[in-house]
């Protein structure tokens, strides 16, 4: 058997059912024989980096391996920003790179492709020879799944067409273990809780799995609750949910996390977003619960363990010393049934443009209620991600761990291959848009795949302009004439309809409720009214 049919059987073995990439030379035949002699699944990008992001998007959605091949050289080099995002997201992905053959002197796309991968904090595994490469991968998949980030499997073009013997050679994958905590660890932060007056949870995507647990214990100890960006609408409904924290967080949440006298983190990143830029660690005691905490921040306890056990162990703990509740979310949930959302006027824009929060809310409103949200990077974000809803943060992919724009796309492309039942709604901006997004939507309307791309086109980069104008400089620099967005979708075989008016919305319910096809909403919106991002 050659080679590179006994890689394409072994990760069919291996369970892999879809691979995303881009054909070169180096790795053509292994995808062919995964098509045509595996019967799985190959879904060509138009670019190396959509593809990384197409393999991060089907594995933050289904939690399983995301697999991407590409060719050697600068086929490689394409895919470093996807690597960097893939590692600082714990997301496990395997990335099979075709390498220059060993006998090839002076190849022109020739480069060590082990150094340009190391520095992205990706792993690196070397096909050693044509007859260890099958152990060879195993290794890099078991690395990829343990060590929850992505490996490189690097095989030279010149052994996929050597002759070698199948063996099954399973990954050897550990079994799932449930993180206990320290007993002691579990006292000493008790003994925090007992002593606050003010408690608040702030539960992260690490706390997921663990809703039930995490409100059980905000409810012992009368805390509200607030999430992560990454956790969005996980307490939606519930006493006391005060939605995200960080710079995202509305007026009332932003005044509850400044009356707390203490944090319990519960599988949460502590990240300058998150703690808006260090205040929220500020003038209260911080309780973190996590199974890798991170060592930037001054934490006064920490519990080592799985979000769930932990917090059942501290109810037990408070309630074996009689520790009452305090009623600090009481009063919390009677000022938010009191206050509702506050009135607000809608600012006039410029003509041709629509206010992004009438728009936005509702765009919420008409988009299937059931749906995966994948939202690229830029300033609508400080609309998108206030207005439209996630239904469930297990279906909420932000390929925003770099502070890359244009990773949208691709990532949508592989939530929807994850969940075929669709839709997947990508917020992008224009720019993000124009810069990752043209070639991907016509890979979408190729797979057939049910996306919904609402684009807040402010006709540049937001982001630059609020900076231009703030320095006294040319904002109109940051500024583009862009090509009718809803023009070039239909162009690529899918449907676009252009918002310029509160009252243009009426025609995107429409063309939602009747999409056969990938959808483009071209949001038109004010650049002098978006709602700076904070730095």
């Amino acid at each position: 058997m050659k080679l590179h049919a006994a890689l394409a059987r072994a990760l069919a073995g291996h369970g892999v059912d879809t691979i995303f990439g881009l054909m070169g030379d180096a790795n053509m035949f292994l995808v062919h024989s995964f098509v045509h002699e595996m019967e799985r699944r190959y879904v060509a990008a138009a670019h190396e980096a959509g593809a990384m992001f197409m393999g991060f998007g089907y594995a933050s959605l289904s939690g399983r391996l995301g697999v991407v091949t590409v060719t050697h050289g600068p086929a490689l080099t394409n895919t470093v920003t996807g690597l960097v995002e893939a590692v600082r997201g714990r997301v496990p992905m395997l990335l099979i790179a075709g390498d220059t053959a060993t006998t090839a002197r002076g190849n022109i796309q020739d480069i060590a492709q082990r150094d340009v991968v190391l520095p992205t904090g990706a792993g690196f595994e070397q096909a050693r020879t044509p007859d260890t490469a099958l152990t060879d991968l195993a290794i890099a998949i078991r690395r990829a799944v343990v060590e929850r980030r992505p490996i490189v499997f690097n095989v030279p073009s010149d052994h996929m067409w050597r002759d070698v013997r199948y063996d099954e050679v399973p990954p050897r994958l550990p079994p799932a273990q449930t993180p206990h905590p320290d007993p002691a660890a579990v006292r000493h932060a008790a003994a925090h809780v007992a002593a606050a007056q003010r408690p608040l949870v702030l539960a992260g995507r690490g706390a997921v799995a663990a809703r039930a647990e995490v409100l059980a214990l905000a409810a012992r100890i009368g805390a509200p609750v607030v999430t992560t960006l990454k956790a969005t609408g996980l307490f939606d409904g519930e006493p006391g949910a005060l939605g995200l924290a960080g710079g995202l967080a509305a007026a009332t949440a932003r005044q509850v996390i400044e009356e707390s006298d203490l944090l319990i983190a519960v599988g949460a990143g502590l990240n300058r977003y998150t703690t808006d830029n260090g205040a929220l660690l500020t003038g209260r005691r911080v309780v973190v619960v996590d199974t890798a905490p991170e060592d930037h921040v001054a934490y006064d306890a920490v519990v080592r363990g799985d979000a769930a056990v932990v917090a059942a162990a501290l109810i037990e703990r408070l309630d074996a010393a009689s520790v009452p509740a305090t009623r600090f979310r009481d009063t919390v949930t009677w000022r938010l049934d009191r206050l509702g959302r506050p009135a607000r006027r809608r600012p006039d824009t410029a003509p041709g443009t629509v206010d992004a929060e009438t728009a936005l809310r509702r765009l919420d409103e008409i988009l299937p209620a059931q749906r995966v949200v994948v939202s690229d990077g830029g300033r609508f974000m400080m609309e998108s991600l206030r207005h439209i809803r996630v239904p469930d943060p297990r279906g909420f992919v932000f390929p925003e761990n770099f502070g890359s724009i244009g990773t949208g796309m691709g990532a949508a492309i592989g939530a929807a291959t994850a969940c075929p039942a669709g839709p997947v709604v990508l917020v992008c901006g224009d720019g993000g848009f124009m810069h990752g997004g043209i070639g991907e939507f016509a890979t979408a309307v190729r797979e057939n795949l049910d996306v919904i791309v609402v684009v807040c086109n402010d006709g540049g980069y937001g982001a630059e302009h609020v900076q231009f104008a703030d320095r006294g400089l040319d904002p109109g620099l940051s500024l583009f004439s862009w090509p009718d967005l809803a023009t070039v979708a239909d162009a690529l075989g899918g449907d676009g309809v252009t918002v310029r008016s509160a009252d243009d919305l009426a025609y995107a319910e429409k063309a939602i409720a009747d999409r056969t096809r990938p959808l483009l909403i071209d949001v038109r919106l004010d650049v002098r009214q978006m709602t700076p991002m904070p730095h």
